[in-house]
């Protein structure tokens, strides 16, 4: 059962002004899907020589339209499920955006709202169909199908695949290699072994926020049945598996200048958060691996990592075409 029609008005939200669509969405975190999208075409188009301006805006539509779909429906079911209920730590980088638990009202519009995203990517995807080679076809259908699957399931039962140690393989996979392929298709590159070589490195920044914020959110995850690998291993392994997605970024940018072909040097600016962020981060998140509080600015400065990261690379992938 959806819920749909759960209008239970919440006494505490009389005089609240209700949210809007950006807010709904979680507009800022669609900075993790527009990036791979922009880093892969830029990439496609140093392959091909050329630029397919109305296949990159189609391929945007789709891209925004299911991340903003998976956005909307994590909040939905992490507050069905009763673990957003329970976080006391709800911050920028994690916890859920807290929309239902002022408005629960708003269930229905929700549902309405991830719905409409997927069908609106859908008829993204079906337009882009018209514009690609026929042999990309299969890829561009599965990437669609898969990443709505994705989109729901990843917090809706019966998969439910954030609460059954799935979460971080599926982020990873969805802001690396499933971004970076979509906008290769778009631009009519398929595995090509340059979009090959780009594909860890953007899903592994995403990843790193998901760690961090399953170190703060630990309590009410494992209340709430989210078994990730903070809630599995505990907030110590998970601080070094962050290190090691980081260290892993870094050796991926480095084997991916020294891939591609010249002018790669450009690439290499996305290393610049990692001397200048990087270690403040990986102290705070090392050090304070069980301290909720603490761990709260180690997340803002992943948050910042990730960002930095993700204009430099676009930055760099430009510089290459000049």
């Amino acid at each position: 059962m959806d819920n749909e029609k759960t209008s239970n008005p919440n006494p505490e939200s009389a005089g609240l002004t209700p949210p809007g669509l950006l807010q709904m969405i979680r507009a800022p975190f669609l900075s993790s899907i527009i990036a791979p999208l922009l880093a892969g075409t830029l990439l496609s188009v140093s392959i091909n020589g050329f630029f397919l301006p109305v296949n990159f805006f189609l391929m945007l539509i789709i891209g925004i339209g299911l991340h903003a779909a998976v956005n909307v429906y994590n909040d939905i079911y992490d507050t069905i499920q009763g673990t957003d209920a329970v976080n006391v730590h709800r911050n920028e980088a994690s916890g859920g955006s807290g929309i239902l638990q002022a408005h629960p009202e708003l269930m229905g519009k929700m549902f309405f709202i991830a719905r409409a995203a997927l069908v609106v990517a859908l008829l993204a995807t079906a337009a882009l169909l018209i514009f690609i080679d026929r042999a990309l076809w299969p890829h561009l259908i599965f990437l669609y199908l898969l990443s709505a699957f994705f989109s729901k399931y990843y917090t809706a039962p019966p998969f439910k695949l954030a609460y059954r140690g799935l979460g971080e393989i599926s982020v990873w996979f969805a802001f690396g290699p499933m971004a970076i392929l979509i906008a290769a298709v778009s631009q009519n590159i398929g595995l090509h072994p340059y979009v090959v070589a780009l594909m860890p490195a953007t899903g592994l920044s995403t990843s790193s926020i998901l760690l961090v914020g399953q170190m703060i959110d630990l309590d009410a995850d494992r209340k709430g049945g989210k078994h990730g690998v903070a809630s599995r291993l505990g907030t110590q392994a998970t601080a070094l598996f962050y290190l090691l997605a980081q260290i892993l970024i870094v050796a991926n940018l480095i084997f991916l200048a020294a891939f591609l072909d010249a002018p790669s040097w450009p690439v290499l600016l996305a290393l610049l958060p990692y001397f200048f962020l990087f270690p403040a981060a990986a102290k705070i998140i090392y050090k304070h691996h069980d301290r909720p509080g603490e761990l709260k600015k180690g997340a803002k400065l992943t948050v910042l990592i990730h960002l930095v990261f993700s204009l430099l690379l676009i930055l760099g992938m430009g510089i290459r075409l000049l």
